[in-house]
């Protein structure tokens, strides 16, 4: 593994080994010597983080796992301080992090940048991995790791993710996080998806090609509680405001496509509810309480996953400590 760009390269035994690998790191974190032993790591590699588009959770959680492993990071999060203001370009401005760095993690808002950045790293001499950690409305690749991830771990005790009926709720049109994820289906047996959307912004027809290529069994509905008591997971998505070129977002009605109390009531006892965050009001802030949300373990799992995939590329996967803890 070197760049991480594009979630359909993923294959079940690189996904199966980083999740073993982010439980490893979770548990060796747990105790001083655990800890020590993950900072000694990677303490000689330096992380750009070059995030130009908003973030909150995916920039701190990349940022907290480098250090997690020892590594020291710059970043850049607006535009306005680099040299592309003086009309530097892109490729430019890649080129310079690299020679400083040992490994470039950027989120944009334009689609296809961090392909682009990788294409040019493997056109130069000294090529540094490039992740991307959210490509415009595209692909997030590291959030569909972390999912996989909390799936994983929410259904070990239940067959694991094979077999799993998952729904898809809300602004999926747009929302990179559920698209990157239904490429990683591939990998499952037997996995069943409902697509629960507002009609204007149901699932885009390439991912679906995809799933109809790999023959994974998909449903669209619009309606909530008719799908909710046949779902394993229901993973909720926000409406994605910011891509809104006419607000096309408020014509929704999103009571139609929120979880409450009501919604709870419907949904089986052992599923799980996750999110992407930030949320807005499709979840009722009293499902926080409910031990079927899984959304803040699903933030958290996000650490422990990209210092996974970090260990990986740089080969200190083998060095991560064993804990007999649980």
């Amino acid at each position: 593994m070197f760049h991480v760009i594009d979630p359909r390269l993923f294959e079940r035994p690189l996904l199966d080994e980083l999740c073993a690998l982010a439980t490893r790191a979770r548990l060796a974190a747990k105790s001083e010597a655990g800890s020590r032993a993950l900072r000694d790591l990677l303490p000689t590699r330096r992380a750009m983080l070059y995030f130009t588009q908003p973030s909150t959770r995916t920039f701190l959680s990349f940022n907290n796992a480098c250090h997690i492993l020892g590594m020291r990071t710059s970043e850049i999060r607006d535009p306005s301080t680099s040299s592309e203001v003086k009309g530097e370009s892109f490729e430019d401005s890649i080129r310079t992090f690299s020679s400083y760095v040992d490994v470039i993690i950027m989120r944009t808002k334009e689609a296809g940048r961090a392909a682009q950045a990788a294409q040019l790293m493997n056109s130069i001499q000294r090529p540094v991995p490039v992740i991307n950690a959210g490509s415009g409305s595209d692909q997030h690749p590291t959030q569909a790791l972390l999912d996989i991830y909390t799936l994983q771990r929410s259904f070990e005790d239940h067959g694991g993710i094979d077999g799993k009926v998952i729904g898809m709720m809300g602004d999926l049109k747009r929302g990179r996080t559920v698209r990157s994820l239904c490429y990683l289906m591939k990998n499952y047996y037997g996995v069943r998806l409902v697509f629960i959307a507002p009609e204007q912004f149901a699932m885009q027809p390439d991912v679906k090609a995809h799933l109809d290529e790999h023959r994974i069994v998909y449903h669209e509905t619009t309606r909530l509680d008719e799908a909710l008591p046949s779902l394993d997971a229901l993973y909720v998505t926000r409406m994605q405001t910011e891509w809104d070129t006419a607000g096309e977002s408020r014509s929704v009605d999103l009571s139609r496509f929120s979880i409450g109390a009501p919604q709870l009531a419907r949904l089986k006892r052992d599923a799980i509810i996750m999110h992407p965050l930030p949320r807005g009001p499709e979840i009722d802030p009293a499902v926080d309480q409910d031990p079927r949300a899984m959304y803040w373990r699903q933030e958290r799992n996000g650490m422990w996953m990209r210092a996974a995939v970090l260990a990986k590329i740089f080969g200190a996967e083998d060095r991560i400590p064993e804990s007999p803890a649980r």
